[in-house]
């Protein structure tokens, strides 16, 4: 993929059958990528970036700033998180299956597994029972959503993602969730949900796209924010995109 630096801006440069500019920085490291018509000329795209370069720069000071997403081992009294709040991890064997307990008045979230188990056996077994606990919770958040959004997903899923918190097909109206929500407030998930809704409306993040999240929830900048302070975490087994 062609590299090109305009302006001191390094990016990747993509040229698409598209009509417009599509620039886009990505997590965790802020690379910048444009994918631009096949036909448009450099000082165009020049022009362009230049005239981006703040929103550019706003965006990789925000990724730099992120807290670094922890190293997880899975062992005894490691801290994991479920709707913002921190658990210590405890690890006991197993009477019958494998199974997670959350103990929320100890601030504990039990591991039961057979002797013998690794790293990747608890990975498994706790990513299972966050996606259990995500899939109890979006249905819920869809019925209050959807009729306040005036819009409705013909599907849903979640998926483990890499730099991004949700995503929207908007011609099959399809809404993906990343896995990683269960770990954030539930005030969190539900932006996150009611974006993708409004993306049905809009799929663009334009003026129009911002004014339908400002009329059907207020304050969805301090839940964009708090969702801002943390980098994704790598997941050892993570879904396909």
């Amino acid at each position: 993929m062609p590299q090109v630096q305009i302006e001191g801006v390094d990016l990747e440069l993509v040229r698409k059958n598209i009509r417009t500019i599509r620039l886009t920085v990505y997590a965790p490291d802020g690379r910048v990528r444009a994918a631009v018509p096949l036909r448009m000329p450099l000082e165009s795209i020049q022009q362009f970036v230049v005239a981006r370069r703040a929103w550019i720069r706003k965006h990789q000071a925000t990724f730099a700033a992120r807290q670094p997403a922890p190293q997880l081992r899975y062992e005894d009294n490691e801290t994991h998180y479920y709707q913002g709040r921190g658990y210590a991890l405890r690890l006991l064997p197993a009477v019958g299956r494998p199974q997670v307990i959350l103990r929320e008045e100890q601030g504990q979230l039990e591991l039961h597994l057979p002797p013998g188990n690794t790293a990747e056996t608890r990975a498994a077994l706790l990513a299972a029972w966050y996606r259990a606990r995500l899939k109890e919770q979006v249905p819920v958040l869809l019925q209050q959503w959807q009729p306040v959004v005036g819009a409705q997903a013909a599907e849903w899923g979640v998926k483990q993602m890499k730099t991004r918190w949700g995503t929207c097909n908007t011609r099959a109206r399809r809404i993906w969730l990343n896995l990683e929500l269960i770990k954030r407030p539930p005030q969190c998930l539900a932006y996150v949900v009611v974006h993708e809704l409004v993306h049905l409306h809009e799929r663009l993040h334009n003026a129009r796209f911002w004014g339908f999240m400002d009329q059907f929830m207020p304050d969805w900048r301090q839940h964009k924010a708090e969702l801002n302070q943390v980098a994704l975490t790598p997941a050892m087994h993570p879904d396909a995109d």
